[in-house]
């Protein structure tokens, strides 16, 4: 189980270095909210670990999305994530296809995520279990369940965790990854290690609690250690 921090800056990244991915995104444009590529290829100059990048909570922008995905893979991240925040299995297939294809058909070795909600209802989007076998079709690499809301509300506010032990296992008979987040805690560390998915993602835990705050080093190395 690897541990990804997402700092909001470059100044934060230098105090999320012992993680094993480095995650960029901008919280202030929301749960998924994309920073700028100058900004990702200054953070991949710090480090030889995998750097990933969010591009947004995107409705059915399929093409916005595409080239947000390919900008911020010709950056330099490694990993490319991004929220679905519609509904429609149809539409979520295109949706992914087309993100998957931006990132794919230049850097094939670059892994895609794709992010749900857990709270998916309040947002009105697809849930994460019905959008994992479509990104599975699609060709994409991680399914991910994250938190839409940012209203102190986590994962384990909307999903037990014998769901998330489902959710993990279907994504393993499906060829995918599970990436897990959405407003972690130190306390939640042990029901996460018998759920045991690929990823986990945090960032309010290792800022001491608000997200808003700003990662201090040795909360990522507590969590490092914790997850080992």
């Amino acid at each position: 189980m690897d541990l990804l921090v997402s700092p909001a800056s470059v100044e934060e990244a230098g105090s999320a270095l012992s993680a094993d991915i480095i995650d960029v995104k901008k919280p202030s444009e929301g749960s998924l909210g994309a920073n700028f590529p100058w900004v990702i290829s200054e953070i991949k100059s710090m480090t030889n670990k995998p750097v990933s990048a969010a591009i947004g909570d995107y409705s059915f922008l399929p093409g916005s999305a595409s080239q947000g995905a390919f900008g911020a893979a010709c950056a330099g991240a490694d990993y490319v994530k991004v929220g679905l925040m519609f509904d429609g299995d149809e539409r979520a297939l295109e949706f992914i296809k087309c993100v998957t294809k931006a990132v794919k058909w230049r850097f094939p070795e670059k892994t895609v995520v794709i992010a749900t909600y857990a709270d998916y209802s309040r947002v009105d989007s697809i849930s994460p279990f019905d959008m994992a076998p479509l990104a599975a079709k699609a060709g994409a690499d991680v399914a991910m369940i994250d938190t839409a809301v940012k209203d102190g509300k986590g994962l384990y506010d909307f999903l037990p965790e014998d769901e998330l032990i489902r959710f993990t296992n279907k994504n393993r008979e499906l060829g995918l990854k599970t990436a897990l987040a959405g407003s972690l805690k130190f306390e939640d560390l042990e029901s996460l290690k018998r759920i045991n998915p690929e990823i986990i993602g945090v960032r309010g835990m290792v800022c001491g609690g608000d997200r808003s705050a700003v990662i201090k080093e040795e909360l990522v190395e507590k969590a490092m250690m914790m997850v080992r």
